[in-house]
């Protein structure tokens, strides 16, 4: 396993990632390894199905033609 030294970092930024790792119950060292494993990781490609139902709540009260006629009743205004 490599061994990674990080120079330069500031207090501050140090004592949140304390912060950070205690909240976490890690590390210091496996919350870094946590954290540029994230960053780094390939990002799960995104699909138009994984917003299938989102904002319905919006639409149970009104139908697609009654929020049109609104929109377009505002613009006269």
């Amino acid at each position: 396993m490599a061994t990674l030294n990080v120079k330069g970092l500031s207090d501050a930024l140090y004592k949140r990632l304390q912060a950070r790792a205690k909240r976490d119950r890690r590390s210091v060292a496996q919350e870094v390894a946590y954290l540029l494993t994230q960053a780094l990781e390939t990002p799960k490609p995104l699909s138009i199905l994984d917003i299938r139902g989102l904002g319905k709540e919006y639409w149970s009260e009104q139908t697609a033609v009654e929020h049109v006629e609104r929109e377009r009743s505002a613009w006269d205004s």
